[in-house]
């Protein structure tokens, strides 16, 4: 494994592969962040819906931790989507100090609208690349995702 984080002789092909990733990913982001279907709500709230979706109920704390986010700020990003419809709190199962976050019905026809917008998008990118680099880019899917929850 490659030590990218000194700048040692040998190490320029890496170091500028990882300089034109996090480039193109950042890039890639904003542009996707401009996907959205609900301008009203922030990404971080969209993230919030999204870590719900993927791992399903969560206290405020855990929810917090997963979004790197100080418990405090968790609480309010809560609030304002559950005034939203798109959470629901209920009391936890084995702890009546703690509640429960769960995402509703709206927010995963919201979320799934948002999925399709944002891949349709990126298909229709993907549609001015070559086959090789498709391929490619099909082959780094996998790596790109495991990146992303290192």
């Amino acid at each position: 494994m490659p030590d990218l984080s000194r700048g040692g002789p040998g190490d320029d092909a890496d170091a500028a592969a990882v300089n034109a990733l996090r480039s193109a990913v950042i890039r890639l982001s904003r542009r996707l962040k401009h996907q959205r279907v609900d301008e009203s709500l922030s990404p971080t709230e969209m993230s919030v819906l999204g870590t719900l979706a993927r791992c399903g109920s969560a206290t405020p704390g855990e929810l917090a931790r997963k979004e790197h986010v100080q418990p405090p700020s968790m609480t309010r990003i809560v609030a304002l989507l559950e005034a939203k419809g798109l959470v629901r709190l209920e009391p936890h199962p084995d702890d009546r100090r703690q509640k429960v976050v769960s995402q509703t019905e709206r927010a995963e026809a919201m979320l799934e609208e948002s999925r399709r917008r944002r891949n349709a998008w990126l298909a229709s990118l993907a549609e001015g690349l070559d086959e090789d680099e498709w391929a490619k880019l099909r082959a780094a899917a996998p790596v790109l995702e495991k990146l992303a929850h290192l």
